[in-house]
Protein backbone atom coordinates (compact mmCIF):
# COMPACT_ATOMS: atom_id res chain seq x y z
CA UNK A 1 0.00 0.00 0.00
CA UNK A 2 2.73 2.41 0.75
CA UNK A 3 5.41 1.29 -1.80
CA UNK A 4 5.85 3.44 -4.77
CA UNK A 5 5.07 1.96 -8.40
CA UNK A 6 7.14 1.31 -10.93
CA UNK A 7 6.30 0.16 -14.26
CA UNK A 8 8.56 -2.10 -15.99
CA UNK A 9 8.21 -1.33 -19.63
CA UNK A 10 6.30 1.12 -22.06
CA UNK A 11 3.31 -1.31 -22.46
CA UNK A 12 2.77 -1.92 -18.64
CA UNK A 13 2.84 1.81 -18.50
CA UNK A 14 0.18 2.51 -21.29
CA UNK A 15 -1.87 0.08 -19.73
CA UNK A 16 -1.42 1.57 -16.43
CA UNK A 17 -2.83 4.96 -18.21
CA UNK A 18 -5.30 3.27 -20.04
CA UNK A 19 -6.88 1.45 -16.99
CA UNK A 20 -6.49 4.92 -15.12
CA UNK A 21 -8.37 6.72 -17.59
CA UNK A 22 -10.86 4.10 -17.87
CA UNK A 23 -11.75 4.03 -13.79
CA UNK A 24 -11.46 7.80 -13.40
CA UNK A 25 -13.93 8.08 -16.53
CA UNK A 26 -16.14 6.07 -14.62
CA UNK A 27 -15.76 7.75 -11.25
CA UNK A 28 -16.88 11.13 -13.72
CA UNK A 29 -19.76 9.46 -14.61
CA UNK A 30 -20.90 8.76 -11.27
CA UNK A 31 -20.78 11.87 -9.42
CA UNK A 32 -23.58 13.25 -10.37
CA UNK A 33 -25.78 10.89 -9.13
CA UNK A 34 -25.13 7.81 -7.23
CA UNK A 35 -27.06 5.95 -10.09
CA UNK A 36 -25.34 5.69 -12.94
CA UNK A 37 -29.03 5.41 -15.24
CA UNK A 38 -30.70 7.98 -13.80
CA UNK A 39 -27.30 10.28 -14.94
CA UNK A 40 -27.61 9.56 -18.21
CA UNK A 41 -31.45 9.85 -18.12
CA UNK A 42 -30.62 13.55 -16.81
CA UNK A 43 -28.35 14.20 -19.47
CA UNK A 44 -30.81 13.41 -22.37
CA UNK A 45 -33.58 15.07 -20.37
CA UNK A 46 -31.40 17.99 -20.84
CA UNK A 47 -31.05 17.51 -24.21
CA UNK A 48 -34.61 17.21 -24.92
CA UNK A 49 -35.41 20.40 -23.15
CA UNK A 50 -33.00 22.49 -25.01
CA UNK A 51 -34.52 20.91 -28.05
CA UNK A 52 -38.06 21.70 -27.37
CA UNK A 53 -36.70 25.51 -25.93
CA UNK A 54 -35.67 26.39 -29.59
CA UNK A 55 -38.85 24.47 -31.18
CA UNK A 56 -40.73 26.83 -29.46
CA UNK A 57 -38.41 30.24 -30.31
CA UNK A 58 -38.77 29.14 -33.73
CA UNK A 59 -42.89 28.06 -33.85
CA UNK A 60 -43.14 32.06 -31.84
CA UNK A 61 -41.01 34.01 -34.27
CA UNK A 62 -43.32 31.95 -36.83
CA UNK A 63 -40.46 29.92 -38.49
CA UNK A 64 -42.29 26.13 -38.47
CA UNK A 65 -40.04 25.07 -41.60
CA UNK A 66 -36.24 24.53 -42.08
CA UNK A 67 -34.57 27.75 -43.72
CA UNK A 68 -32.39 24.66 -45.60
CA UNK A 69 -34.78 22.14 -48.20
CA UNK A 70 -34.63 18.89 -45.81
CA UNK A 71 -35.91 18.17 -42.52
CA UNK A 72 -36.09 21.01 -40.09
CA UNK A 73 -35.60 18.65 -36.74
CA UNK A 74 -32.17 18.22 -38.11
CA UNK A 75 -31.84 21.60 -39.02
CA UNK A 76 -31.94 22.42 -35.53
CA UNK A 77 -30.07 18.95 -33.68
CA UNK A 78 -26.91 19.93 -36.26
CA UNK A 79 -26.97 22.89 -34.05
CA UNK A 80 -27.96 21.95 -30.71
CA UNK A 81 -26.02 19.21 -30.58
CA UNK A 82 -22.72 20.43 -31.62
CA UNK A 83 -23.45 23.59 -29.46
CA UNK A 84 -24.11 21.20 -25.95
CA UNK A 85 -21.09 19.05 -26.50
CA UNK A 86 -18.68 22.27 -27.33
CA UNK A 87 -19.33 23.82 -23.83
CA UNK A 88 -20.06 20.93 -21.68
CA UNK A 89 -16.09 19.81 -23.26
CA UNK A 90 -15.02 22.89 -22.20
CA UNK A 91 -16.67 23.26 -18.56
CA UNK A 92 -15.86 19.31 -17.99
CA UNK A 93 -11.62 20.60 -19.00
CA UNK A 94 -12.29 23.53 -16.64
CA UNK A 95 -13.30 22.02 -13.61
CA UNK A 96 -10.98 18.17 -13.89
CA UNK A 97 -8.92 17.98 -10.71
CA UNK A 98 -5.84 20.09 -10.58
CA UNK A 99 -2.52 19.14 -8.97
CA UNK A 100 -3.66 20.60 -5.60
CA UNK A 101 -6.28 18.26 -5.56
CA UNK A 102 -7.31 15.47 -3.08
CA UNK A 103 -7.40 13.09 -5.52
CA UNK A 104 -3.85 13.66 -6.39
CA UNK A 105 -3.10 11.90 -2.92
CA UNK A 106 -2.98 8.98 -5.04
CA UNK A 107 0.09 8.11 -6.83
CA UNK A 108 -0.47 7.06 -10.03
CA UNK A 109 -2.77 9.86 -10.80
CA UNK A 110 -1.58 12.91 -12.58
CA UNK A 111 -3.66 16.44 -13.96
CA UNK A 112 -3.42 14.27 -17.53
CA UNK A 113 -5.89 11.39 -16.37
CA UNK A 114 -8.19 13.57 -14.51
CA UNK A 115 -8.76 15.85 -17.58
CA UNK A 116 -8.61 13.22 -20.21
CA UNK A 117 -11.22 11.44 -18.22
CA UNK A 118 -13.66 14.58 -17.66
CA UNK A 119 -13.40 15.19 -21.38
CA UNK A 120 -14.27 11.30 -21.92
CA UNK A 121 -16.99 11.28 -19.77
CA UNK A 122 -18.75 14.24 -21.28
CA UNK A 123 -18.13 12.25 -24.89
CA UNK A 124 -19.94 9.50 -23.75
CA UNK A 125 -23.05 11.78 -22.11
CA UNK A 126 -23.30 14.20 -25.01
CA UNK A 127 -23.12 10.74 -27.70
CA UNK A 128 -25.55 8.98 -25.96
CA UNK A 129 -27.78 11.52 -25.56
CA UNK A 130 -27.58 12.46 -29.45
CA UNK A 131 -28.15 8.98 -30.48
CA UNK A 132 -30.98 8.56 -28.24
CA UNK A 133 -32.62 11.45 -29.32
CA UNK A 134 -32.08 11.22 -33.47
CA UNK A 135 -33.44 7.26 -32.18
CA UNK A 136 -36.78 9.20 -30.83
CA UNK A 137 -37.26 11.54 -33.76
CA UNK A 138 -36.62 8.85 -36.36
CA UNK A 139 -39.29 6.59 -34.21
CA UNK A 140 -41.91 8.84 -33.13
CA UNK A 141 -42.12 12.05 -35.25
CA UNK A 142 -40.38 11.87 -38.48
CA UNK A 143 -37.69 9.51 -40.42
CA UNK A 144 -34.28 11.50 -39.60
CA UNK A 145 -32.35 11.49 -43.07
CA UNK A 146 -28.75 12.30 -43.24
CA UNK A 147 -27.14 12.96 -46.29
CA UNK A 148 -23.39 11.73 -44.96
CA UNK A 149 -23.42 10.42 -41.42
CA UNK A 150 -19.88 9.63 -40.90
CA UNK A 151 -18.66 13.69 -41.75
CA UNK A 152 -21.49 14.85 -39.46
CA UNK A 153 -19.81 12.39 -36.75
CA UNK A 154 -16.01 13.74 -37.26
CA UNK A 155 -17.61 17.44 -37.08
CA UNK A 156 -19.41 16.12 -33.74
CA UNK A 157 -16.12 15.20 -32.20
CA UNK A 158 -14.40 18.38 -33.85
CA UNK A 159 -16.68 20.11 -31.37
CA UNK A 160 -16.24 18.22 -28.54
CA UNK A 161 -11.99 18.94 -29.32
CA UNK A 162 -12.48 22.08 -29.82
CA UNK A 163 -14.62 22.76 -26.49
CA UNK A 164 -11.25 20.28 -25.03
CA UNK A 165 -8.82 23.05 -25.89
CA UNK A 166 -10.65 26.27 -25.43
CA UNK A 167 -11.24 24.33 -21.63
CA UNK A 168 -6.93 24.44 -21.25
CA UNK A 169 -6.47 27.53 -22.15
CA UNK A 170 -8.78 28.55 -19.51
CA UNK A 171 -7.87 26.03 -17.28
CA UNK A 172 -4.03 27.17 -17.26
CA UNK A 173 -5.14 31.05 -16.57
CA UNK A 174 -7.63 29.61 -14.10
CA UNK A 175 -5.51 29.86 -10.52
CA UNK A 176 -3.55 33.39 -11.52
CA UNK A 177 -7.10 34.80 -11.68
CA UNK A 178 -10.41 32.60 -10.34
CA UNK A 179 -13.04 34.46 -10.45
CA UNK A 180 -11.80 36.11 -13.94
CA UNK A 181 -11.77 32.69 -15.81
CA UNK A 182 -14.75 31.86 -14.54
CA UNK A 183 -16.28 35.07 -15.45
CA UNK A 184 -14.67 34.79 -19.05
CA UNK A 185 -15.80 30.97 -19.69
CA UNK A 186 -19.25 31.75 -18.33
CA UNK A 187 -19.47 34.58 -20.97
CA UNK A 188 -17.67 32.42 -23.54
CA UNK A 189 -20.67 29.99 -22.97
CA UNK A 190 -23.72 32.57 -23.07
CA UNK A 191 -22.11 34.04 -26.10
CA UNK A 192 -22.19 30.90 -28.14
CA UNK A 193 -25.78 31.04 -27.26
CA UNK A 194 -25.64 33.65 -30.55
CA UNK A 195 -22.11 33.13 -32.10
CA UNK A 196 -22.61 29.85 -32.98
CA UNK A 197 -24.92 30.41 -35.56
CA UNK A 198 -26.92 27.24 -34.61
CA UNK A 199 -30.05 29.62 -35.06
CA UNK A 200 -28.99 31.19 -38.52
CA UNK A 201 -27.59 30.10 -42.04
CA UNK A 202 -24.79 31.00 -42.54
CA UNK A 203 -25.01 31.52 -46.61
CA UNK A 204 -28.10 33.99 -45.96
CA UNK A 205 -26.02 36.16 -43.57
CA UNK A 206 -24.79 39.51 -44.59
CA UNK A 207 -21.13 40.21 -44.74
CA UNK A 208 -21.10 42.29 -41.46
CA UNK A 209 -23.11 40.09 -39.12
CA UNK A 210 -20.64 37.49 -40.78
CA UNK A 211 -17.84 38.80 -39.93
CA UNK A 212 -19.47 39.02 -35.99
CA UNK A 213 -19.42 35.46 -36.02
CA UNK A 214 -16.55 33.89 -38.17
CA UNK A 215 -13.75 33.79 -35.70
CA UNK A 216 -15.72 31.16 -33.51
CA UNK A 217 -14.10 27.85 -34.35
CA UNK A 218 -18.03 26.46 -33.00
CA UNK A 219 -20.06 28.31 -35.75
CA UNK A 220 -17.68 26.66 -39.04
CA UNK A 221 -17.95 23.32 -37.52
CA UNK A 222 -22.44 24.43 -37.24
CA UNK A 223 -21.86 25.13 -40.67
CA UNK A 224 -19.85 22.83 -42.05
CA UNK A 225 -22.15 19.57 -40.29
CA UNK A 226 -25.26 21.32 -41.59
CA UNK A 227 -23.53 21.23 -45.38
CA UNK A 228 -22.72 17.24 -44.20
CA UNK A 229 -26.22 16.99 -43.23
CA UNK A 230 -28.28 18.03 -46.46
CA UNK A 231 -27.76 17.45 -49.58
CA UNK A 232 -28.92 20.77 -50.78
CA UNK A 233 -26.92 22.71 -48.81
CA UNK A 234 -23.26 23.91 -50.09
CA UNK A 235 -21.34 25.99 -46.95
CA UNK A 236 -19.67 29.17 -49.04
CA UNK A 237 -18.65 31.26 -45.22
CA UNK A 238 -17.10 28.57 -43.28
CA UNK A 239 -14.36 26.26 -43.44
CA UNK A 240 -13.67 22.62 -41.67
CA UNK A 241 -9.86 23.45 -41.85
CA UNK A 242 -10.30 26.14 -39.06
CA UNK A 243 -11.75 24.71 -36.29
CA UNK A 244 -8.94 22.02 -37.07
CA UNK A 245 -6.06 24.43 -37.34
CA UNK A 246 -7.55 26.79 -34.04
CA UNK A 247 -8.03 23.60 -31.76
CA UNK A 248 -4.87 22.59 -32.37
CA UNK A 249 -3.22 26.27 -31.37
CA UNK A 250 -5.18 26.61 -28.45
CA UNK A 251 -4.59 23.06 -27.43
CA UNK A 252 -0.54 23.80 -27.59
CA UNK A 253 -1.60 27.17 -26.28
CA UNK A 254 -3.20 25.54 -23.20
CA UNK A 255 -0.95 22.40 -22.58
CA UNK A 256 2.42 25.08 -22.01
CA UNK A 257 0.23 26.85 -20.12
CA UNK A 258 -1.03 23.99 -18.05
CA UNK A 259 2.69 22.57 -17.11
CA UNK A 260 3.85 26.47 -16.33
CA UNK A 261 0.76 27.13 -14.20
CA UNK A 262 1.26 23.37 -12.17
CA UNK A 263 5.06 23.94 -11.53
CA UNK A 264 4.45 26.67 -9.77
CA UNK A 265 0.81 26.24 -7.96
CA UNK A 266 0.32 25.51 -3.59
CA UNK A 267 -2.22 25.11 -2.05
CA UNK A 268 -1.27 28.24 -0.02
CA UNK A 269 -1.87 30.65 -3.23
CA UNK A 270 -5.64 30.48 -1.68
CA UNK A 271 -4.84 30.83 1.95
CA UNK A 272 -4.91 34.92 2.15
CA UNK A 273 -8.57 34.95 0.31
Amino acid sequence: MFQQRHTRNVFQATFTTIALIYHMTVYKLRMSERNAVVGLVMVISKAMIMVAVFLLIFSTLGIRSSPIRGSFFVYIMSGIFMFMTHNAALGAVLGAEGSVSALMKHVPLNTAITISASALSVLYQQFLACAVLLLMTNTFIEPVEIDRIYPCLAMFLMAWFSGCCIGMVFRAVQPWWPKGVLMISQLYTRANMISSGKMFVANTMPTMVLNMFDWNPLFHIIDQTRGFAFINYTPHNSSVTYPIYCSLALAMIGLMGEFFTRSRVSLSWGAGR
